[in-house]
């Protein structure tokens, strides 16, 4: 019910743009250095600087409201795409292991509510960063930094994700549990390599795309920001270009996270996991799940986007009607 409200507001909203919009201050068509505002936010904060103008939704909000934000509309995204992430698991996982008919469709949303717990701290970590960064280094240098952060959290995540999934565990409880009283702290970041090797590259290109997409749709219209469902589709092409050029990688990473899932000889580590799937398997293998990924990344990255900004938008509004006495104490 929360992800339904905060959804129907976002869609009331007014249009949006990726984390580094201008919010209009006043009537008036927009200017080409405008249009330009949300895609080049490092170079044209520092001129608005200089000239007094106040800066982006993004950059005046304070650290607690950006991770608010960007918590927020990670958490909602990864509840309602839950079941579509469980296809992907268990498309990817290893031969050996039980299947969707063995375990049941209760597997496909066993443990989300938990986990989607988890993915607010991913979202809160991921925006947060990027829009701290985006005004110093730019929004490549900034993704990056986003990515990196959130996975301090995300690794955790996926472990426990997609150990209940596969029904290696029946709860997060238990799977707490037995993983730290049999690999202690470093049991909930296995394959950690692998999956900064995903997540950087997919953060990366989807942000950077995203990015991309969004200044030819505002030259193109010659708007200031973007709508909310424009976001939503640009969100869905930005993703499916990163699930794309990283796949491979995430099976690999999936593979060593579900090991204990499945009946065979259990790999010894990424080089073991690459050289065995060649051997047995094929080049193929490595684009095992793309379906189901591409199906759960493009709407989950799409609402995200749209979701984060929108709250963005509306948390910037809300500071104003506070600092003008309008709106309540």
């Amino acid at each position: 019910m929360f992800c339904l409200i905060v959804l129907t507001n976002c869609l009331g909203a007014a249009p949006v743009s990726l984390g580094a919009a201008p919010v209009s201050l006043g009537a008036g068509q927009p200017t080409e250095r405008g249009r330009r505002s949300s895609i080049y936010p490092g170079k044209v904060q520092r001129e608005r600087s200089r000239r007094g103008e106040p800066a982006s939704a993004q950059q005046q909000l304070s650290v607690p409201a950006r991770l608010l934000a960007g918590g927020t509309a990670r958490a909602c995204s990864q509840l309602v795409m839950y079941p579509a992430d469980a296809l992907r698991t268990l498309a990817q996982t290893r031969g050996g292991a039980k299947s969707l008919s063995d375990l049941g469709a209760r597997t496909l949303v066993s443990g989300a509510a938990t986990t989607s717990a988890f993915a607010y701290f991913i979202g809160a970590l991921q925006f947060a960063a990027y829009g701290a960064a985006a005004p110093r280094i730019g929004p490549l240098g900034a993704a990056a930094c986003g990515a990196l952060a959130s996975c301090l959290v995300s690794v955790p995540q996926e472990v426990i994700k997609q150990r209940l999934v596969t029904g290696v565990y029946p709860s997060t409880g238990v799977a707490v549990t037995s993983i730290y009283r049999t690999q202690g702290w470093r049991g909930f970041y296995t394959a950690w390599g692998p999956t900064v090797l995903r997540n950087v590259p997919f953060v990366v290109i989807t942000f950077t795309t995203f990015a991309m997409l969004e200044k030819q749709a505002l030259q193109g219209r010659g708007e200031d920001k973007l709508r909310f469902a424009d976001s939503l589709g640009i969100g869905v092409a930005s993703a499916l270009a990163g699930c794309l050029l990283t796949q491979p990688v995430d099976v690999v990473k999936t593979r060593l996270m579900t090991q204990a899932a499945s009946t065979a000889t259990p790999y010894n580590g990424v080089g073991d996991c690459v050289r065995t799937m060649l051997h047995l398997e094929g080049a193929g293998a490595f684009y095992a799940g793309l379906k189901q990924r591409a199906a759960y990344s493009g709407p989950l990255w799409a609402l995200q986007f749209g979701l984060n900004t929108g709250l963005s938008n509306a948390l910037m509004k809300r500071r104003r009607e506070v600092a003008v006495g309008v709106g309540g104490v």
